[in-house]
């Protein structure tokens, strides 16, 4: 069986970061956040790989501000009932992804339950405006499930970003109890749906590992994104960012994650990125070179 026998308690050399907030690049693209007021995902969820990332100019921007008004289990992204809608937003993105000279550009959010359309409106207007700045800049998307509302999918799909990403998180048995609100089969139905209706369009999809799940159940999930034509999946460690939130209940090797990337390839996506510190994001413009030349 590929899976240890029993959880390994401490955490393992692989898994160990080595830290570059010296950096100037580092130093240069965290001024420039503050001083546009954009928040990304790579400080809000605590993301392993900030300093390489920061270090090699790429960032995952965060929009409709900071607060989530979901509270999963896994997430270190605050939950609460936010107060902005800052409709100024998307053009300060475009102004920092230009400044950065990004080829690949990703736009996140927190989960927005509270807006009409879950802020799908934000997103087109994201893609559009970065678009007019770099029009040779692919942008990539990650999505929430908008409740299920084929209408704010739609919006996103019609300002045709180059990826639609969106993430399942865990495997079927566990959603409820790891993610907030979150349902697995809508998941797989947002999935279907962006295929159905924008089919040139390649969607993604994430998992981690080490929340419970089981060998088999990995590969059920595989099967399941396979199955709704997802072209993209990433596969990662989940990291405990806090004491309040879900305890890891094993760390897996590099060697199993290398076996997870066999299994997903032979399953017919044109990518697979597995390792340990792989988030959804990392290598995101060699992910979309791999899947076009796939």
């Amino acid at each position: 069986m590929p899976m240890p026998a029993k959880p390994i308690e401490r955490k393992p050399e692989w898994l160990k970061i080595k830290l570059n907030a010296g950096d100037d690049n580092f130093k240069e693209i965290k001024s420039m956040m503050r001083s546009k007021t954009l928040h990304t995902v790579c400080e809000e969820a605590k993301c392993p790989n900030i300093h390489e990332c920061w270090a090699n100019r790429t960032a995952t921007f965060m929009i409709l501000g900071d607060i989530c008004t979901r509270a999963c289990r896994f997430c270190a992204v605050k939950t609460g009932l936010p107060t902005e809608l800052d409709l100024q937003e998307p053009q300060r993105v475009a102004e920092a992804a230009e400044q950065m000279g990004l080829r690949h550009c990703v736009v996140t959010s927190v989960a927005r339950d509270d807006l009409a359309d879950g802020g799908a409106s934000i997103f087109a207007e994201s893609i559009k405006q970065i678009r007019a700045r770099l029009p040779l800049c692919s942008v990539e998307v990650l999505i929430p499930d908008f409740l299920g509302r084929e209408a704010s999918l739609a919006t996103v799909l019609e300002a045709k970003p180059d990826i639609l990403n969106h993430n399942m998180e865990t495997v079927e048995r566990l959603s409820d109890r790891v993610r907030s609100k979150a349902k697995y089969r809508r998941s797989l139905e947002l999935l279907e749906r962006s295929k159905r209706m924008a089919p040139n369009i390649p969607t993604k999809s994430s998992i981690m590992l080490g929340v419970g799940e089981e060998w088999a159940e990995v590969l059920q999930t595989m099967d399941d994104l396979r199955a709704v034509g997802c072209d993209i999946m990433t596969i990662g460690q989940y990291l405990q960012p806090t004491k309040t939130h879900l305890s890891v209940e094993r760390y897996y090797t590099p060697e199993q994650f290398a076996l997870l990337k066999e299994e997903g390839m032979k399953r017919g996506f044109k990518h697979v990125e597995s390792g340990p510190l792989v988030r959804s994001s990392y290598h995101a413009h060699e992910q979309v070179q791999a899947a076009t030349k796939a």
